[in-house]
């Protein structure tokens, strides 16, 4: 399921009611961590492709079927496509800027995330697991020869 976001900032809060209306049926309550945490990766991602590019984006969410308590683990990944070709740029914040934590936050709160060429543009995608623990600290940022360091992992921007 997939739904088109214009460039226009007032789309993100559009894009978190879709996504939390989309967790209707798939096992997944409205008040769990997991949906909570999905909201808040989709205003991250969302906002990044509308704000960065000022064009449009697709956001894809792809949901587990029913999930019931006889099997409690699911996958939910998340997808956003935009118009960009340029990579993700992760950015040191300091204590008083109000913004420039989104991927630092993507890196926190996934289980898994990246990021791929698509055509003339891109997609950022990220994967929650359901029944995943959410252990660690809160991801370092940095750079070093072209990679960027996120709680000890290095990604490489090209």
């Amino acid at each position: 399921m997939q739904l088109e976001v214009r460039p226009d900032p007032s789309e993100v809060g559009r894009a978190r009611r879709w996504a939390r209306s989309r967790l209707a049926g798939s096992g997944i309550q409205a008040d769990e961590p997991l949906a909570e945490t999905l909201v808040l990766l989709v205003s991250e991602l969302v906002t990044n492709a509308v704000v960065h590019t000022g064009r449009s984006a697709v956001l894809r969410l792809v949901l587990p079927g029913a999930v019931t308590e006889e099997t409690d683990e699911a996958t939910v990944r998340l997808e956003v496509d935009d118009a960009s070709d340029r990579a993700p740029v992760a950015r040191c914040a300091d204590g008083e800027a109000t913004g420039g934590r989104g991927l630092a936050l993507v890196d926190g709160l996934a289980d898994r995330w990246g990021w791929s060429r698509e055509g003339t543009g891109k997609r950022i995608w990220c994967e929650l697991d359901r029944s995943a623990g959410r252990e660690g600290a809160a991801p370092a940022c940095g750079s070093v020869d072209g990679a960027v360091a996120y709680g000890g992992y290095a990604y490489e921007v090209v």
